[in-house]
């Protein structure tokens, strides 16, 4: 009997282990502006061990990503994103983290022009 449980709990865990992907490719929604936005949040994105590609949109707002599952998951790539001021879907950040971003870099609640330029 012990056997069979010790069977089936080996093969449970290899199941799962083989459902987590080596170079699982994503896409995020992150809010930004210009050119300065874009390389925050890709070195936050990069700064999270798992990370292996990060490179974000600025029209689109879209953040492409491939990830190692077995070190990381989205939400870990959100929480460093919102850590250095760029909101996602799912999280905000903090009024002190979005305060930190360059002026320029204001994305909340603003009609300006987000051609990615500075002037």
């Amino acid at each position: 009997m012990k056997k069979v449980v010790l069977t089936l709990v080996m093969a449970l865990l290899t199941g799962i282990t083989f459902a987590q992907e080596k170079n699982k490719k994503m896409t995020m929604e992150v809010d930004g502006k210009c050119d300065m936005c874009k390389t925050r949040i890709e070195k936050a994105a990069l700064g999270v061990k798992g990370v292996k590609y990060a490179l974000w949109d600025i029209p689109s707002h879209q953040l492409s990503l491939i990830i190692d599952e077995r070190k990381t998951d989205p939400m870990k790539v959100k929480t460093a994103l919102v850590a250095v001021g760029h909101d996602t879907k799912e999280l905000k950040a903090t009024e002190e983290a979005y305060d930190s971003v360059h002026p320029c870099c204001k994305y909340r609640e603003d009609n300006t022009d987000d051609s990615g330029k500075h002037y």
